[in-house]
């Protein structure tokens, strides 16, 4: 299985010309009755081989952070990144396999991580000293100025890895990174923030989905690493959109009323259009859970108590399956009375749209 890297890296070594890889996407799109922008792609395995390196990986990684801290609580954190970087080495840099460079990279921000927070388990006696019982603002703005400070520091190991690696997962990792410092600052800056813990994880949800579109703007046809990135991008900015606004509604806070049912089921629309537009679609998987849940409980309420399970699963079920079986159909209703935006998303399809 070749990904479109791997055809790219073709064209620039010769291998094969522009025209014949042209060709070949053409191909596999006609074969498949859709582009290959709307089949959302990204490299998970290259072969069975990667989920071999790996198990292999991750036992080495979870056997040295056990050794590591039993030395150090800190020093558990130090031996998962330096192994992972040096894993990666080879497995990320010469072999360019996609499901261990993956692992590899989360190893790696994560023992940087570890390791600071290892630090503050060590001092955790003098910080308590410093603090004090009695202050408890004080406590939240230590408290947010260390995940600041391990936030800065992971973001930055997540850019030291792609400079030298660019798995295209580094740059969600470090923008996550960057999104927790910006939400520290916050919580240090103003003590009160944490009542609007939930409004401001949307709000940097939001600027993480920008990102994701100036990346995906940049390559339209999703022939290159960018399209990568956008992908990890947008799976990392769905939750933190989807998460917030049903918590705010309070959709687990109670019993769910055909009103607050109606309202859920409104935004899931919402985010299909979203998603239609932008074609991506984990904005619709990150909010799928509390659709099911408010579904289930409007049929419960209605009676359905011993099929309400079955029913909305297959309601549900049968609604994504449609809309995955005409997706650009209803993408060319949905991006063609953007105007000039439209141009700068995925192209529809001529055969497709609605508006050709």
């Amino acid at each position: 299985m070749y990904s479109e890297v791997d055809l790219n890296s073709a064209v620039e070594a010769g291998a094969i010309s522009p025209e014949a890889a042209a060709a070949f996407r053409d191909h596999i799109a006609s074969m498949r009755s859709a582009p290959i922008a709307d089949e959302e792609p990204f490299r998970l395995l290259t072969g069975f081989n990667d989920i071999f390196v790996a198990i292999a990986a991750a036992l080495m990684l979870v056997a040295v952070a056990k050794i590591g801290g039993e030395i150090k609580p800190w020093f558990g954190g130090v031996a998962v990144a330096a192994l992972a970087w040096g894993l990666a080495e080879y497995f990320t840099r010469v072999r360019r396999m996609a499901l261990p460079s993956i692992l590899l990279l989360l190893a790696f921000v994560g023992g940087i991580a570890a390791t600071l927070v290892g630090i503050v388990a060590v001092n955790v006696e003098l910080l308590e000293r410093y603090v004090g019982n009695d202050n408890e603002t004080l406590q939240r703005q230590v408290g947010a100025a260390i995940a600041a400070t391990v936030g800065i520091a992971t973001a930055g190991a997540a850019w030291l890895h792609w400079r030298r690696f660019m798995v295209p997962i580094t740059v969600a990792a470090g923008a996550v990174a960057v999104i927790g410092v910006m939400i520290a600052l916050i919580m240090i800056a103003i003590p009160t923030a944490q009542d609007w813990a939930m409004p401001i994880v949307l709000g940097g949800g939001v600027l993480m989905f920008l990102f994701a579109m100036r990346w995906d703007m940049s390559d339209r046809e999703r022939k290159t690493r960018r399209a990568d990135v956008a992908f990890w991008l947008h799976l990392a900015a769905a939750p933190m959109i989807a998460h917030p606004i049903f918590r705010m509604l309070g959709i687990f806070d109670g019993a769910v009323q055909p009103g607050m049912a109606a309202v859920v089921l409104l935004l899931y629309v919402g985010f299909a259009i979203v998603a239609l537009a932008v074609d991506r679609r984990a904005l619709l998987v990150s909010s799928l859970a509390y659709v099911l849940y408010a579904m289930y409980a409007l049929l419960q309420t209605a009676g359905a108590v011993e099929l309400g399970a079955a029913l909305t699963a297959l309601v549900i079920g049968s609604a994504l399956l449609t809309l995955s079986a005409f997706w650009q159909p209803m993408r060319g209703l949905v991006v063609g009375p953007l105007g000039g935006l439209g141009n700068r998303l995925p192209p529809v399809p001529v055969r497709h749209s609605a508006y050709a």
